[in-house]
């Protein structure tokens, strides 16, 4: 499995939202089918999230109350 890791200042907030977002391309992770979204704690161990992911021509949304430090894991 491959990854790609996000920082919190890699979000922007959605307009008209109380989301935030952060973008990826379609070629750099995938479709999206078989993300899964990791938040990095404080301790420096990941914790798996369900995340909003929405698709918009070849870019990739996923959405969060706030931003963090985290990873997009997804098969190669």
């Amino acid at each position: 499995m491959a990854h790609r890791n996000f920082r919190k200042e890699d979000f922007f907030k959605e307009e008209g939202s109380d989301l935030y977002q952060v973008e990826f391309r379609k070629g750099d992770v995938g479709e999206g089918a078989d993300l899964v979204v990791e938040r990095q704690k404080e301790d420096g161990e990941y914790e798996t999230l369900q995340a909003q992911m929405k698709r918009h021509n070849d870019r990739i949304f996923i959405c969060w109350s706030e931003p963090f430090d985290g990873r997009v894991i997804f098969d190669e």
